[in-house]
């Protein structure tokens, strides 16, 4: 199929868009009436020039067939990717026929593509083994012996704040404030222990965080002293566990499983924001493998990372398993042809048999905050002050996080189901189950509730 022929719903068109005010602005430039001379390619670039405040319009181009997902250029000023104006022309483009007409790109949108091609056949030449920018393996080696060296300084200095904080009482750490554990955390900083540093800022976050906070203290203080420990003895764990230790600690791995090539369903996409790093994570499903795999990407804080997949859409590609047991985390290879419609729909369990899929990746991975799970025939209920997901056909249920309850998403499934059983994507942690992405029970286009 050629991606003329591809049309995406404005759902997953919206979903690409780095906030709620972008979606707004961009729903607004999704008619024709501001654009002109906008046209598409077999190849999978849209283009078109929005009128905006100034007496030049905007030259808005969107590369829809890029393997990273779409790519996007406009000549406004916005620091937001993708701005309004290309979520607006992909709006337009992905409405009635014939608003977008095939035709030649002209040549400002060419140049943006011919220098995107370059750049990436520069990145993969410089990527390739026995390329001059390939690292020195034994210079490699020597920094990550220093950096273990420093890692394991920093851990054992955090297993003296940990005791120090159980000698005194966990009511020490309401009076102590958050500032002991910024400081801690900077130390771990300091040791290159990025993962060490992220736990210890949440462990000042817990006290007076409401009731019941001195047991999720000591819960946390128990996990992180796990972690410490299992670095300090890394060399006696098995293989795939002393790999789930180096990256929960933060040490980088690369993708270096054998590639899987499938047909890829985009089940959900969402962001979260730190003060200097925003991170993007993608569910994808293989059709055929039944593997559900997790794509990380980050960008600068305020700026929404590179790579966007249209949740709904099906791509066939290549992916490669990060290191790790219960590694769910995959690098996107090499891309077959563009995200376009399908049919498939993850294949669902229970919400008793989610439960004890959660239970079993705590086997292999203590340290998981959840893991992705599709539910089968469940229904939005109420529960008193809360919200759970119950079996349509069982008496068995599973509570919503608080997260998941402050969320429009919520409302959007409620508004789905009316009452009936619908599948519904999301994570299951032991705060609850947080929903990302529901289809009706019959056919019907899936909707994202991020």
């Amino acid at each position: 199929m050629t991606q003329q022929g591809v049309r995406w719903t404005a759902d997953q068109v919206l979903a690409l868009a780095p906030d709620a005010a972008s979606r707004k602005a961009g729903s607004k430039l999704g008619a024709a009436g501001p654009w002109s001379e906008a046209g598409s390619s077999d190849e999978g670039t849209v283009w078109g020039l929005c009128k905006g405040s100034g007496s030049k319009p905007y030259q808005t181009v969107v590369d829809i067939a890029d393997t990273a997902g779409p790519a996007y250029k406009c000549s406004c000023p916005s620091r937001k990717f993708p701005c309004k104006h290309a979520l607006g022309l992909l709006l337009l483009w992905a409405g009635e026929d014939g608003a977008v007409p095939a035709g030649q790109a002209p040549d400002w949108a060419e140049q943006w593509l011919a220098g995107r091609r370059k750049r990436t056949e520069e990145k993969r030449a410089a990527d390739a083994p026995g390329s001059p920018a390939a690292a020195d393996p034994e210079a490699a080696r020597r920094r990550a012996e220093r950096r273990a060296e420093r890692i394991t300084a920093g851990a054992g200095e955090l297993e003296q704040r940990l005791t120090d904080l159980l000698r005194t009482g966990l009511a020490s750490a309401e009076q102590a404030g958050y500032g002991v554990w910024e400081e801690t955390a900077a130390r771990m900083v300091d040791a290159q222990a990025p993962g060490l540093a992220a736990r210890a800022r949440e462990l000042g976050a817990i006290p007076s965080s409401g009731p019941g906070w001195p047991v999720r203290l000591l819960e946390e203080c128990a996990l992180l002293h796990l972690l410490d420990q299992a670095w300090l003895r890394r060399e006696r764990l098995p293989d795939g566990l002393a790999a789930t230790v180096r990256s929960r600690i933060g040490l980088p791995g690369s993708a270096d499983g054998p590639p899987l090539r499938d047909s890829w369903l985009v089940l959900a996409q969402y962001d979260t924001g730190e003060p200097k790093l925003t991170t993007r994570r993608i569910w994808l499903h293989g059709t055929a493998s039944d593997r559900t795999s997790l794509l990380l990407s980050y960008g600068a804080a305020g700026r929404a990372p590179e790579l966007a997949l249209p949740v709904g859409l099906a791509l066939e590609a290549e992916v490669s398993a990060f290191p790790g047991a219960g590694q769910l985390r995959a690098a996107l290879g090499e891309q077959f042809a563009p995200p376009g419609p399908t049919t498939a729909r993850p294949r669902g369990v229970t919400t008793a048999q989610a439960a004890v899929r959660y239970g079993e990746a705590l086997r292999d991975d203590p340290w998981l905050d959840a893991v992705p799970v599709t539910l089968d025939r469940v229904v939005p209920t109420p529960d008193g002050d809360s919200w759970q997901l119950a079996d349509a056909d069982t008496e068995s249920a599973l509570p919503l996080t608080p997260t998941a309850r402050s969320r429009p998403g919520l409302w959007r499934l409620v508004a789905l189901s009316g009452g009936a059983p619908v599948k519904v994507f999301g994570e299951l942690g032991h705060r609850g189950f947080t929903p990302l992405t529901a289809w009706p029970e019959a056919a019907g286009e899936p909707v994202s509730l991020c």
